[in-house]
């Protein structure tokens, strides 16, 4: 019934739902561009038109009663984001641990405008040996969907020359706060 209610707001707003879920049990999908609260649920509305059991993170003072069990039922995972340094090695482990996992991240790691995007999304990837899927959504043509995988293996340079590529095109609800596709020098 979920997935009805999803693909007919689809419709109704005009919408596209482009691409599938691939054929993996284990990804790492950064959602970009991130400039709006409407993309969240947007995207949560695309996960249930399609049937896809794709989790993300959410703050962890967010799971109180009775928001919690909600989000939990909707794929959130409680993280500590006063404790970065754990984040990563956390999300590799819960990748070690399932058999089944799709993460969801949005590497700007905001809806306000940054210089770079975060590498968390490539660390997890790298240090989990999972690939990186990439979706996205699109203002100007009213799409979001799901593209292709990266190879596993490919380096840092890469998978930037790559993310370029694929979101060139791509337009945010607010075009002025994209970030620009690069990561921090090191």
């Amino acid at each position: 019934m979920l997935s009805w209610i999803a693909r007919t707001i689809f419709t109704i707003t005009g919408w596209t739902m482009v691409g599938e879920i691939p054929h993996i049990r284990k990804a790492v999908f950064i959602a970009a561009p991130h400039t709006s609260n409407w993309d969240g649920l947007w995207l949560l509305i695309y996960k249930f038109a399609i049937k896809v059991d794709v989790r993300f993170l959410a703050k962890d003072t967010l799971f109180w009663w009775p928001l919690g069990p909600l989000l939990r039922s909707m794929g959130a995972m409680p993280i500590d984001r006063r404790n970065a340094a754990a984040i990563v090695p956390q999300l590799v482990a819960a990748f070690a641990n399932e058999e089944h996992l799709f993460l969801a991240l949005a590497p700007e790691g905001t809806r306000k405008r940054m210089p770079f995007w975060k590498t968390g999304f490539y660390r997890i990837a790298e240090a989990a040996n999972v690939p990186i899927v990439l979706a996205f959504i699109d203002y100007n043509k009213r799409q979001m969907g799901i593209g292709p995988a990266l190879p596993l293996g490919i380096s840092m340079q890469q998978t930037l020359e790559e993310l370029r590529k694929f979101y060139a095109p791509c337009v945010g609800r607010r075009p002025e706060l994209q970030s620009t596709i690069e990561f921090p020098p090191d």
